[in-house]
């Protein structure tokens, strides 16, 4: 459709034609409308068309999240390491410049170094602590997980003895088969 088209007024006709031509979903002519018109050829034309599909398909994450110790202690050594990364490339690039920085910016570097080594040991430590004291729950037989259901059970046993012993203790001795 060119400018004079665009700027003429309609008839009657050319306006039932432009109708059929165009839906309002698809104000631009290189851009196909949904239904591809109105009518019956326009359904088939729709119907040939390919189907869009979405730009992403969500997926349920595959593994669960990391604990929030482990999380924090991963965020901090990732801080460091990329610090100490920036640290070795200027004291690399003093040294080829031959700036008086570069020999500070070396001891830094290796300073850094060993604390990022500090770092990543942190989170192997945090989270083999953390599977130690919370059970592993990705694993069916897990030890951990049998060990709690132990341990609930047993308090559910001590929670039921405890309240039919003071059920008794209410009821003033009744029940007893002797009174001292």
């Amino acid at each position: 459709m060119g400018t004079a088209e665009r700027y003429e007024a309609p008839t009657a006709g050319d306006a039932a034609h432009l109708k059929a031509q165009r839906s309002p979903e698809a104000p631009d002519h290189d851009i196909p409308a949904r239904d591809g018109g109105a009518g019956p050829v326009g359904r088939a034309a729709a119907e040939e068309q390919p189907q869009y599909r979405p730009l992403w398909v969500e997926e349920p994450a595959r593994r669960r999240r990391m604990p929030d110790p482990v999380r924090t202690a991963a965020v901090r050594a990732v801080l460091i390491i990329a610090v100490t990364l920036i640290q070795a490339m200027v004291a690399f690039l003093c040294t080829l410049a031959g700036s008086w920085l570069a020999f500070p910016m070396v001891l830094s570097s290796v300073a850094s170094t060993v604390a990022a080594t500090w770092a990543a040991l942190d989170v192997w430590v945090t989270r083999q602590v953390w599977n130690q004291r919370n059970g592993v729950v990705s694993v069916p037989s897990s030890t951990a997980r049998a060990l709690r259901r132990e341990r609930r059970r047993a308090r559910r046993q001590a929670r039921a003895a405890e309240r039919s012993q003071r059920r008794i203790q209410r009821r003033g001795g009744t029940g007893q088969l002797s009174h001292p």
